[in-house]
């Protein structure tokens, strides 16, 4: 089991005793979605650590757009109560990159495909963002690194 699910699992127990519903609820859901992610597949498996982080962002991303719908219909307290969830659960996130921290890690991506002896161009993006995406892990949107890279190689 990974530290994230040990963690989760030791809260629970914390939440119970302390009769604590919100909590309680959020990680049950964080745990039930893990376990799903477990059990995908032909066969049950262990998630790592990076996976298990990868599905409980999932869920935040899902409770953050369901904010906004709900706000978007006029139903506030759903939206405060989807965006509460999705803030604890940033809580067992690693910290996101800053702009300058994602800048540097696409100026080191690009600097690679110059020492290769090309000169970065377009056809390097999708080589280029992986790279990049790896090196984030999950710490920032895909599309804004996306982004960012090709501002990189256009400007």
């Amino acid at each position: 089991m990974a530290a994230t699910k040990t963690r989760l699992k030791a809260e629970l127990a914390k939440a119970l005793r302390a009769k604590d519903e919100f909590t309680k609820s959020t990680i049950r859901m964080m745990l039930a979605a893990i376990t799903v992610e477990e059990m995908a597949g032909k066969e049950a498996r262990d998630l790592t650590d990076a996976e298990e982080l990868a599905v409980i962002t999932k869920e935040r991303r899902k409770r953050l757009d369901s904010a906004a719908i709900y706000a978007e219909a006029g139903r506030q307290e759903l939206a405060d109560k989807e965006t509460a969830e999705a803030e604890f659960m940033a809580s067992y996130l690693p910290a996101p990159l800053t702009g300058e921290e994602l800048d540097a890690l696409v100026a080191a991506e690009i600097g690679k495909v110059e020492q290769s002896g090309q000169t970065p161009s377009m056809k390097h993006m999708g080589a280029i963002v992986k790279a990049v995406n790896a090196a984030a892990a999950g710490r920032v949107p895909g599309a804004e690194v996306a982004a960012r890279v090709k501002a990189a190689l256009l400007g």
